[in-house]
């Protein structure tokens, strides 16, 4: 593990969600793990007026609710809580950042935090500018003595345009290497053992590429609507929400070629390359091979569920997808060929994310499939929930003749009971602490992604006749979308909560 050296996380946006859901929580993790350093302080910054005393109580109750050790003795909480501070300011006007400048300050002789300090912004992204700017002025991005850090929470611009000007706003007072675009699906244990699946199992690699894998497929789906984040949602949409950044990162790991070695410069570099890779569409490409979905009214388990236009903050006529279901190439020596799928979805039948690995199916069929099953070979990596890995392999039926059923060869997380799995924040804020960026988007792969995405966005705002296809809320999405898999035998994997079930009524 790599050495924590005494430091200050400061929070701006300290009074929100974010921190009270996730941030407190994984940072009190840490301390119960033992991997915060000797000299170490939290600083929330906000608009809205708390003492250190009330601010304490609220992440309490934060900690008590979302920490993994929420059942931990009130002493335990206490003793955290006590290196946590908090100051109102207003984060819109420059002179009041000298507060911070201040109240570090004072920490830093009580704490000694070696002037290192990490700034998280849990803001809107109208201040991801300006917070950088007033830091600056401070003199508090300037390495002199310590380091000095800044994480972005997503979304990372708005469109190709606004997030390559994000960037360029952020390197006119960070370099690159002090900027840390947080996404918390990296963050994911099942995401991370990708290259260790790939790259340290001699049974892998060799089938990985095109002559052994038929198709890609990566799904995102969750049970729930926008629930009160309408507001945001109507003007972001699944594209933006969920594919620009956590599924194409993803699809970055799983295309990846190994890195000379393990470290952020190498696995960025290949990830990198991916992008790079990926096949523009075409206008063709765009009418066939993209599908945006919306869902609507319908009653599930005998619960009348509200349609996306009926939702809080919705426009009445909105035409925000809330499903997309694409098919697209990577154009390398390894996968030439290869279809990658990847959808995405609110209001689906359960909430899951998973990869499935199609592989070819043997030159000739010598055997007797038993009746529904299509002896197919899956190497299934599950996210969430559920999480670990299911092989689906041939198996000979028990008695007379040679008929074949598929088998489950799985291995679930759960089961590694003598080991600590951490939360994607707590392993997102340890590796910061550590000034370890593998896990964090470059600027560049930001603009990438955003690259690839574009043309699907000018796509549905400028024609007006690009299909939006509803589907009925706690439903797989628009029928057409299995029309887009090759092969009539071919459709999407349905998954259940639970790994090693699948099947299209398992969760309706």
């Amino acid at each position: 593990m790599k050495k924590v050296v005494n430091q200050a996380l400061v929070i701006f946006g300290a009074s929100g969600d974010l921190t009270y859901r996730k941030l407190i929580p994984a940072v009190f993790d840490l301390y119960m793990n033992e991997s915060l350093p000797k000299g170490f302080a939290v600083l929330g910054v906000s608009r809205s007026s708390f003492s250190d005393s009330a601010f304490r109580q609220k992440m309490k109750k934060g900690i008590q609710e979302f920490a993994h050790y929420k059942d931990a003795k009130p002493v335990k909480i206490d003793d955290f809580l006590s290196k946590v501070f908090y100051i109102s300011i207003d984060t819109q006007k420059g002179e009041e950042y000298a507060h911070v400048k201040a109240k570090l300050a004072e920490l830093e002789s009580t704490f000694q935090l070696d002037h290192n300090y990490i700034f998280y912004l849990s803001t809107p992204p109208s201040l991801y500018s300006l917070i950088p700017k007033y830091l600056y002025g401070q003199g508090l991005t300037l390495q002199h003595s310590g380091f000095r850090r800044i994480v972005i929470e997503k979304p990372f611009g708005h469109d190709l345009e606004s997030a390559q000007k994000l960037n360029q706003q952020l390197l006119d007072f960070f370099e690159e290497d002090q900027i840390y675009r947080i996404d918390h699906y990296l963050g994911k244990e099942t995401v991370q053992n990708l290259m260790v699946t790939r790259f340290g199992n001699g049974i892998y690699e060799p089938l990985w590429n095109r002559r052994y894998i038929q198709h890609v497929e990566i799904t995102a789906a969750e049970s729930i609507g926008v629930e009160d984040r309408g507001g945001y949602y109507d003007h972001a949409g699944a594209l933006r929400d969920m594919i620009q950044n956590h599924l194409l990162q993803v699809v970055s790991l799983v295309a990846m070629e190994p890195p000379s070695k393990i470290s952020a410069d190498d696995i960025r570099y290949e990830k990198m390359k991916v992008f790079r890779a990926l096949r523009p569409f075409t206008k063709l490409d765009l009418k066939n091979n993209v599908i945006r979905g919306q869902y609507t009214e319908a009653t599930v388990r005998g619960k009348q569920l509200k349609g996306y236009r009926e939702e809080k903050d919705v426009k009445k006529t909105s035409r925000t997808e809330t499903y997309v279901a694409m098919k697209f190439f990577i154009d390398n020596w390894r996968w030439e060929g290869v279809p990658f799928y990847l959808r995405t979805g609110k209001r689906l039948p359960t909430r899951v994310s998973e990869i499935v690995i199609h592989f070819k199916p043997s030159p000739t069929r010598l055997f007797k499939q038993t009746e529904g099953d299509k002896g197919e070979n899956l190497l299934i990596l599950r996210i969430h929930p559920d999480e670990g890995i299911l092989l689906k392999t041939g198996m000979k039926v028990p008695g007379s003749g040679y008929e074949m059923k598929s088998v489950n060869m799985d291995f679930h997380y759960s089961e590694l009971n003598d080991h600590y799995i951490p939360g994607a924040y707590e392993r997102l804020l340890t590796d910061c602490m550590a000034g370890d960026n593998t896990l964090y988007m470059q600027g560049v792969a930001v603009e990438e992604t955003w690259k690839f995405v574009q043309p699907i966005l000018d796509y549905w705002e400028e024609d007006k006749d690009a299909p939006l296809h509803g589907y009925p809320a706690g439903s797989w999405g628009p029928d057409c979308a299995d029309d887009l898999i090759d092969g009539k035998e071919n459709i999407w994997r349905y998954p259940c909560k639970n790994l090693a079930e699948d099947g299209v009524y398992c969760e309706l």
